[in-house]
């Protein structure tokens, strides 16, 4: 089955963007300036300097000064700092996370066990700042954001419909275009004008594992082993890895926040690169 391309919409206002920051994290340590990135990106410098604020958040200049920054350990530790006192709100609150602004709702054990049955997705591919992504949706909310890149587009949808097998797939570019929209803005450190659901689902002890990642605040990194500590089970932090690589939410469920103890920067299903560039931006927002 072949995927039609979405229309044109403002979300096609981001591929640039992904260009932009795919070669910047390519090319950091060599200090890209405005000019060459714009080319890059296929705009003028002008344009571009306009366009990669509005889809990123922040500047060219300031992401590439978060990415040299980011190689440094101090990001890390002030982050660690203030991962006791957000885990301890956003695993004991309700499930109300990042200000209001995302609605997590839980499939119950029996519809988990049921994998999907009677549940419809709709789905479509969308440009975002990072790249393609095939984002789904229930009625419920968005179930479903992975980055096309690097598995293709046809392996992405396999894997949606593997993770809900008894579900019925619906492509609908009308219902999932506005929410990636949101998803991206969201995302891109922008306000929402109303809550985003998510709809999860998983075992007890994954959503436990996702629930402390979206208490890992904007800006911030938490190690497995902290996470561990934080669903009240610390010698499980292969177990904690293997439920943060099952989260298939991304953006969203903030599983790029977590990295090694050592600082270093792996593991990550949609390519390290990626990773880097959340982390890097998530920083420079936080630090403007």
């Amino acid at each position: 089955m072949t995927l039609a391309r979405p229309p044109a919409t403002r979300l096609d206002g981001y591929a640039p963007v992904a260009r932009a920051i795919d070669y910047l994290v390519s090319h950091w340590e060599d200090r890209p300036g405005l000019e060459e990135t714009a080319e890059i990106a296929g705009l003028s410098p002008q344009h571009f300097q306009r366009v990669f604020k509005e889809g990123a958040g922040v500047s060219p200049k300031r992401f590439l000064q978060a990415m040299a920054a980011g190689e440094a350990k101090r990001a890390f530790d002030e982050g660690a700092s203030v991962l006791d006192a957000a885990f301890a709100a956003g695993l004991s609150g309700p499930s109300r996370l990042h200000d209001l602004f995302l609605v997590s709702e839980a499939m119950t054990p029996g519809a988990y066990r049921r994998k999907g049955e009677g549940v419809t997705i709709r789905y479509a591919e969308a440009d975002g700042p990072f790249g393609r992504a095939l984002v789904g949706a229930t009625e419920k909310g968005i179930c479903w954001l992975s980055f096309v890149e690097p598995l293709g587009l046809q392996r992405s949808l396999e894997e949606m419909k593997a993770d809900w097998p008894a579900a019925s797939f619906v492509e609908h570019r009308g219902v999932i275009l506005p929410l990636a929209e949101q998803a991206f803005a969201f995302a891109s450190g922008q306000p929402l004008d109303r809550p985003l659901g998510l709809f999860v689902q998983g075992t007890n002890f994954q959503l436990k594992v996702w629930q402390a990642l979206l208490a890992i605040p904007c800006g911030a990194r938490a190690t497995y082993g902290a996470i561990a500590e934080a669903v009240g089970a610390p010698k499980a932090s292969r177990a904690v890895g293997a439920a943060v690589g099952a989260n298939m939410i991304s953006l969203l469920i903030p599983c790029h926040r977590v990295i090694l103890a050592s600082g270093v920067i792996h593991n990550y299903r949609w390519g390290a690169n990626r990773k880097r560039a959340l982390l890097a931006l998530e920083a420079a927002r936080e630090a403007a």
